[in-house]
């Protein structure tokens, strides 16, 4: 939708409720192809969940379906907590399904070994 000047309250601000909806060829449309494998199937679950829509596909865009940078830290969050280990930069810089599947890896544990910490003792003086 072209408007020749944004609608604007009294205040000045952008005034939301004035804009037109947008017609239907302002949205980005893909075929749907089904996730596969383990990684694209748990996944296209977690943002289907997470984003509110029925289904998500291989090359659907995690900023194109709804998410945004909260919504960002929130999936990597649920994915760690899933056993994926992922960065939020990955997301960023490689947005789809398939392509943010190729870069999760499992998550391993570290095995730290337990070390004490030594007491300190000190002389008090009054």
């Amino acid at each position: 939708v072209r408007l020749d000047a944004l609608p604007l309250t009294p205040n000045g601000k952008l005034d939301r409720k004035a804009l037109p909806a947008p017609d239907s060829h302002a949205y980005t449309t893909r075929l749907y192809e089904a996730p596969v494998g383990d990684m694209e199937i748990k996944l296209a679950a977690l943002w289907a969940q997470l984003l509110k829509v029925e289904r998500v596909g291989r090359h659907d865009h995690f900023f194109e379906l709804g998410g945004h940078s909260l919504l960002a830290v929130t999936l990597i969050e649920r994915m760690r907590k899933d056993g994926m280990e992922a960065d939020i930069r990955v997301l960023f810089g490689q947005p789809t399904l398939a392509l943010v599947a190729a870069a999760v890896g499992e998550v391993r544990p570290i095995d730290v070994p337990m070390t004490t910490i030594p007491a300190l003792t000190r002389k008090r003086s009054i």
